[in-house]
């Protein structure tokens, strides 16, 4: 029981980690990596990922000091989450804006009321 609560966290952090690392290999492939028109918005965009490690990380520290959580899997949790995370904020930020569906819809039934 022992050796499962010391590699289950390796296990699903490397899992985390492999579907970031794949998703972000296919999107480079693809050409659909994010990008943003100023310097200053693509920087934010290519740091959310290594933010999110960062902020896991310092999540999983603070919870082991208040909690009963050994250090090293909180560590290893946190970075995983972090990632996992980071990657979400990535694929939101970098999207395009576009206009609501409920927005176009109604601008739609406008024009016909109108004509």
């Amino acid at each position: 029981m022992e050796i499962v609560r010391t590699l289950l966290p390796v296990v699903i952090v490397s899992g985390i980690a492999g579907f970031v690392v794949l998703r972000m290999k296919y999107k480079f492939h693809h050409g659909t990596l994010g990008k943003k028109k100023t310097k200053s918005a693509q920087n934010l965009l290519d740091s959310l990922i290594p933010l999110g490690m960062m902020m896991g990380c310092a999540m999983a520290i603070l919870l082991s000091i208040f909690l009963s959580i050994s250090l090293l899997p909180a560590i290893a949790w946190g970075a995983g989450i972090g990632l996992l995370f980071g990657y979400f904020a990535y694929e939101m930020y970098s999207k395009k804006r576009r206009k609501l569906f409920i927005t176009t819809i109604f601008r739609k039934e406008h024009k016909m009321v109108l004509m």
